[in-house]
């Protein structure tokens, strides 16, 4: 069920794209982040209340990296993201931001001594190059051409905060759920991009704000944020942030195909032969635990296990 899981997050964060466009006319961006996270963290709040019995307490050591998740996949992503699609369009962005899994699975074998064995390394490359393909409309070699300028760096910062914010999250939950993780950094965003949003925001529009805004925003809050948060750290805690981050590469095939059916944007054939790249990607990078795991459901050693010795 993580593999599924994992795959609904990449399909939920898909449909941010959609819900975010329909925003952008109408509503501030930092007014916009601070309200998703408002919104995830109440719900957050409540869900970790039930699953854990409580909140649980906060120890000292937590509070230093609990303040960094914060700070790096809530408050700086947002800003970083949102401010970056002022200079570049959201094609080029969403190019930087699939080089994720990338930074994520080489900083987790040097970091977490993660296995980078040849077969995983070969479906990162499948899954990366799928999503450059869906994104570039087949003109994968054309990508090269691309000058670097303000907006890349910024976007490229925000790909610096995912992966800090994926990796520092590792080490937290060695002493704390996934979901407590995700409510308190969740909070403590919420409140940074508050504080951010009175400064250089707009909320005494939001009475303005349309029927359609604000499910957008509930959206984006619930379904983007704490399903997906969620899910997305107990996959990095089940399987590792190498693995979990291979899906991400499900973002974009997902967030054009809602373009397609609620937009009625153009499907071309560039999608399938990425999307099929990605899947391949990700089938081989967890092929090997998902038969081992399906071997030992059976009481039966794998085929070639003894004689390996593993």
């Amino acid at each position: 069920m993580i593999y599924v899981k994992l795959l609904l997050t990449a399909i939920f964060w898909g449909g941010t794209f959609i819900a975010g466009k329909s925003l952008a006319a109408h509503v501030n961006p930092l007014d916009a982040a601070f309200v998703r996270f408002t919104i995830a963290s109440v719900f957050l709040l409540g869900l970790t209340r039930r699953l854990e019995g409580r909140l649980p307490r906060v120890g000292r050591e937590q509070i230093l990296p609990l303040f960094l998740l914060g700070c790096t996949g809530v408050f700086a992503y947002n800003i970083l993201f949102f401010t970056g699609l002022h200079y570049i369009n959201a094609g080029r962005a969403s190019l930087i931001i699939a080089t994720n899994p990338i930074i994520i699975s080489l900083l987790s074998a040097v970091i977490f001594k993660e296995r980078l064995t040849p077969i995983k390394g070969l479906g990162i490359f499948m899954s990366v190059t799928g999503a450059l393909v869906v994104i570039s409309n087949g003109h994968v070699l054309d990508l090269v051409s691309y000058d670097i300028g303000h907006g890349e760096m910024l976007i490229c910062g925000c790909v610096l905060s995912w992966v800090a914010y994926s990796l520092i999250g590792k080490s937290v939950m060695g002493n704390m759920s996934p979901v407590a993780s995700v409510c308190y950094s969740s909070v403590i965003g919420a409140l940074l991009l508050g504080v951010a949003a009175l400064v250089k925001g707009d909320l005494a529009t939001m009475g303005a704000w349309s029927m359609a805004d604000w499910c957008s925003l509930f959206y984006l809050g619930f379904f983007g944020t704490v399903l997906g948060f969620f899910w997305y750290y107990e996959g990095i805690s089940r399987i590792g942030p190498m693995k979990a981050s291979v899906f991400i590469n499900f973002v974009p095939i997902s967030a054009i195909l809602f373009a397609w059916l609620i937009l009625g944007e153009a499907v071309t054939p560039s999608l399938f032969i990425g999307g099929g790249l990605v899947i391949s990607g990700v089938y081989s990078t967890n092929a090997s635990e998902m038969i081992k795991r399906w071997w030992a459901k059976r009481g039966a050693p794998h085929p070639g296990w003894e004689r390996s010795g593993r």
